[in-house]
């Protein structure tokens, strides 16, 4: 009996470790800016302090430029009834906007939002974001796609799991400190991602954002943007009457 326990324990050892949920955290609001509470937000990003926004529905999809105080818009641009607009990304002097189900992308002049060409793709267009040498797509599956900013071909995936499980669903992108946040469409959660390995490191619950007034009249969570020159991190929602800028709760 002493030797079947000593086997025992040393082959226990040798075994690694399980895998685990990744932590959910909470979070705290640092400011209140309004929205429009017509904009159903697909896109969200930040650039030189100004703030850009994205939208869908068809027949109700535009590209916008907003003053971030006031939630005024200062220039807009619509799309074709029949497209149904997603996420947006900056890449140089460029606004980068796919479509839902249409498989077809607009690259914009980011000053005047021209389109100056467009390219396609296979699957759904959800949303978008950017590292410093790629753009990086969402399609509502579980997967990530990496695509070349000069060509908007892609060139790669990696599958996003938390506890070694698929996580679908994903919808709005950020990068943030070499991390993906990305909203999980239908719930108020965003999760961390390790672009590297498409491992969840973190879960933020942005549960009670909105006064249950409020949500009666709103649709779910999305939209995420940061602004990296001053550290700070906004999210809103489809129909949403605020834009938040929020920090992760210590």
């Amino acid at each position: 009996m002493v030797r079947l326990a000593l086997v025992f324990s040393v082959t226990a050892a040798a075994l690694p470790a399980c895998a685990q949920p990744a932590p959910v955290q909470s979070y705290e609001v640092v400011r209140t800016f309004p929205h429009d509470r017509q904009a159903f937000t697909e896109g969200l990003l930040v650039r030189d302090g100004q703030l850009y926004e994205s939208t869908g529905l068809e027949g109700r999809s535009w590209v916008r430029k907003v003053d971030l105080e006031t939630g005024a818009v200062q220039q807009q641009a619509s799309l074709d009834p029949k497209y149904f607009g997603e996420g947006i990304v900056d890449w140089g002097d460029e606004i980068v906007q796919l479509t839902w189900r249409n498989g077809v992308g607009f690259v914009r002049d980011r000053t005047t939002f021209a389109v100056k060409s467009t390219f396609s793709y296979t699957g759904e267009g959800w949303a978008l974001t950017k590292d410093d040498r790629r753009i990086i797509m969402s399609d509502g599956t579980a997967e990530l796609r990496f695509l070349d900013p000069k060509t908007l071909k892609e060139t790669g995936r990696v599958k996003v799991t938390d506890d070694g499980k698929p996580v679908d669903q994903i919808n709005e992108l950020e990068f943030i400190k070499g991390e993906v946040w990305a909203n999980i469409w239908q719930t108020d959660q965003i999760v961390r991602i390790d672009p590297k390995t498409g491992k969840v490191v973190g879960r933020l619950d942005l549960s009670g954002l909105l006064t249950p007034q409020e949500a009666a009249r709103a649709d779910v969570l999305n939209g995420i943007a940061y602004d990296a020159k001053a550290d700070r991190v906004f999210v809103t929602g489809k129909f949403w009457p605020w834009l938040f800028e929020i920090k992760v709760a210590k």
